[in-house]
């Protein structure tokens, strides 16, 4: 370990002399190849959200009651232990969430990177990401869409674990009878993100 790993590993300091030393080591960390995964919070209607990125896309967004130490610290074993708070890395994401958030946004044009996921849960979700805004979906037929037909049970649990809510829209994936099924938000997040899409969550009549 180096000496700028070194200062990277400790836990961060107090104030606002602190958060500027973070950002200074963010910069350096970026510039000496040391920084594979960059992460920032943001305020959201449905609380503070943690997102991070990589050089490869955006690779998570986390709702508050999952925790952020647990969350980074699983970046850190499945990703890279090079996880740091570099808010200025992940600026595009957030500007996108706060358009989308504000009713500017209907369409995500971010990078995308999967290495939170594998198999068939990979194409579960790539079929999840052209749903459109606005527009719902049964689990069996993004199960079909993923290849399998008759794994809609599977897909549930992808869709369940989807490491990328709202920008990779598995709250747009109903039941074959129009019930909401689960959210890895919780029911209350996915009713409010299909209304900020038009959509009745009392009766959301998937395409």
């Amino acid at each position: 370990m180096n000496e700028l790993e070194g200062r990277l590993a400790r836990p961060p300091e107090r104030g606002l002399d602190g958060e500027r030393l973070r950002a200074r080591l963010a910069v350096r960390a970026a510039a000496d190849g040391l920084l594979d995964v960059a992460y920032a919070t943001l305020d959201s209607p449905m609380g503070e959200l943690l997102v991070a990125v990589t050089r490869r896309g955006l690779v998570r967004v986390a709702y508050p009651h999952e925790g952020w130490d647990p969350v980074l610290a699983d970046l850190a074993d499945r990703v890279s232990p090079r996880v740091l708070a570099a808010p200025e890395r992940t600026d595009a994401t957030r500007r996108a969430l706060e358009a989308y958030f504000g009713g500017h946004l209907r369409a995500f044009d971010l990078p995308i990177d999967w290495a939170l996921v594998r198999g068939f849960a990979t194409s579960v979700l790539q079929a999840t990401a052209r749903v459109p805004f606005g527009g719902v979906t049964t689990y069996g037929k993004v199960a079909a869409q993923a290849g399998s037909p008759r794994a809609a049970r599977a897909a549930g649990n992808a869709l369940g674990s989807n490491p990328i809510p709202i920008v990779v829209p598995c709250h747009r994936v109903v039941h074959a009878d129009g019930t909401l099924g689960g959210y890895t938000g919780g029911l209350d997040r996915k009713e409010f993100l299909l209304r900020l899409e038009g959509v009745d969550p009392a009766s959301p009549a998937p395409a």
